[in-house]
């Protein structure tokens, strides 16, 4: 079985890299290693070339005949979204459509989508099941929600099959302490509270007003290597023509201060904070129903407790102060 992961040099996709490894299959990635990293893809084939270049997208597919492609490719920061919304539309959605285009005329019909539960915007209801409306708050939402109807069209004119898979809070490390998450520009809630440790100074809560139980945003954390799992158990179902929408989350909810709590649990330090101003783009809660996919892939969370996902996390971090860096 062989695989094109775009984007498989990033967090998520070097983890999901790692397991399908321990399935078997043979995996070539594709990343322009913006924010990627040659380290953390291994001893796997890496091809550098970026999804906007038609070009490279043609020779990959010329070369190489997949089975699957699993597409990790895209920029993810809600914030930098509503301030920049031209790239985010260029990237997740033109840099798709380029790899779709490649994909139907090389007559290759299964592909994994990497979404987000930013599609469903603020909430209207909790736990968030697939049939909850997607209205997103952000551009970066909307470029992938824009996606998804892409890839229905697509399954219906070309008759590739997909499957979106909605993440929430991706988080946490691989247990080998090998890789982990090294964003050139963290946003991301865990990292940036365990760099505070690192690196020292306070570590800054947006928003504190929000309708909750503390007053801080809620949010779904999943480990990284259970979100690794879910993307290898969709193959059992992903056809030609078929689609699938699936939730990845814990089923449960932390609010902000009660990770900042946590981590202070886990590194023993005290992590001062002070209170900022809520981030555009930001819902207060988010925290999956994941019944669909535990349903009909048998998949479910292996380290859903919130204290064992921050000490892989921490695990990662204080080994690599500079990440992937020297």
């Amino acid at each position: 079985m062989k695989v094109l992961l775009t984007g498989g040099a990033g967090y998520i996709g070097s983890h999901v890299l790692r397991e399908l490894a321990r399935e078997g299959c043979d995996v070539v990635v594709l990343d322009n290693l913006v924010n990627g990293h040659r380290q953390a893809v291994g001893d796997a084939e890496l091809v550098p070339g970026d999804i906007l270049d038609e070009d490279v997208l043609a020779s990959v597919f010329k070369r190489d005949r997949f089975d699957y492609v699993m597409h990790f490719c895209g920029l993810i920061e809600a914030g930098e979204s509503v301030t920049r919304p031209d790239r985010y539309y260029r990237v997740n959605v033109v840099g798709g459509l380029n790899l779709l285009d490649a994909m139907v005329r090389a007559d290759v019909k299964r592909i994994v989508f990497s979404s987000t539960a930013a599609l469903y915007g603020t909430p209207a209801s909790v736990p968030i099941e697939e049939e909850h409306p997607t209205v997103p708050i952000n551009p970066y939402g909307w470029s992938k929600f824009t996606f998804e109807r892409i890839l229905e069209n697509y399954r219906q004119a070309f008759g590739v099959g997909y499957v979106a898979l909605r993440y929430f809070n991706a988080a946490g490390a691989d247990e080998s302490g090998e890789i982990g998450e090294d964003h050139r520009h963290e946003t991301h809630l865990i990292p940036l509270v365990l760099r505070s440790v690192l690196r020292g100074g306070e570590f800054t809560v947006f928003g504190r007003d929000y309708e909750t139980r503390d007053g801080s945003a809620v949010r779904d954390f999943v480990h990284v290597s259970d979100l690794a799992r879910a993307h290898v158990a969709t193959l059992s179902v992903l056809e030609p023509g078929a689609s699938h929408v699936y939730n990845v989350g814990s089923g449960s909810g932390h609010t902000v201060l009660e990770v900042v709590e946590m981590c202070r649990k886990v590194t023993g330090a005290g992590i001062p904070c002070r209170m900022g101003e809520r981030r555009p783009g930001d819902p207060p809660t988010l925290v999956a129903s994941s019944a669909r996919i535990e349903r009909e892939l048998g998949w479910k969370p292996g380290r859903a407790g919130l204290d064992e996902i921050i000490r892989s996390a921490w695990n990662w971090h204080r080994t690599h102060p500079e990440g992937f860096g020297a």
